[in-house]
């Protein structure tokens, strides 16, 4: 087994960990992030699990999640907690991109099955609008957001991502040399069909 093959077979372990910890608290949970988009037929990732959790349910995701084993590990931000399993970063987000995460939220993601596990997977047209919210000044690099764009292209609305990303011009640059590459649809294309 290579390297890689361990470190993803890692992060497989601990989202069935994190998904019956959560489960048996009766915690509602999703996959977003780099798992959601291996589970939706992307490329394996060696980064952390991210995983939204309701903002009222997080303290108590924490420590179901503590009492299967993990650390805590409170974080600098406000939007976010999280815990370790060994030494895999496990990102609990209540509020990702100033976003709250709902009930809605929660509602539109599907179950899929990810390694042995079948969890509720973010859709591919959320995960592509969260990658492109996290974009500005200091965070610049389109190449996570094109691998994105590039494996979930037949899977995401790219008119829901034109529109909800409106108001950032990093996601209008990346959208327009996602369009003028043939990963994505013209803006003009995509205004089309929400016009």
């Amino acid at each position: 087994m290579t390297d890689k093959q361990a470190v993803q077979d890692d992060l497989l372990r601990t989202v069935t960990t994190v998904a019956a910890g959560l489960r048996d608290a009766g915690i509602r949970f999703a996959l977003t992030g780099g798992c959601a988009v291996y589970a939706r037929g992307g490329p394996e990732t060696e980064h952390d699990v991210d995983v939204l959790v309701r903002e009222c349910d997080a303290d108590e995701a924490v420590h179901a999640l503590v009492s299967r084993g993990m650390r805590a590990a409170p974080p600098p931000e406000d939007w976010l907690t999280k815990v370790y399993d060994g030494d895999r970063l496990v990102d609990l987000l209540f509020r990702p991109n100033e976003r709250p995460v709902t009930d809605a939220v929660l509602d539109r993601c599907e179950p899929m099955r990810v390694g042995s596990s079948v969890v509720p997977v973010q859709s591919a047209t959320e995960v592509m609008i969260g990658k492109l919210l996290c974009l500005g000044p200091h965070r610049g690099d389109l190449n996570e957001p094109m691998h994105t764009a590039r494996a979930l292209r037949e899977q995401i609305e790219w008119p829901v991502v034109l529109a909800e990303t409106s108001e950032s011009p990093y996601a209008q640059a990346f959208l327009l040399l996602a369009a003028r590459l043939g990963v994505a649809p013209t803006l003009i294309e995509v205004g089309r069909k929400t016009g």
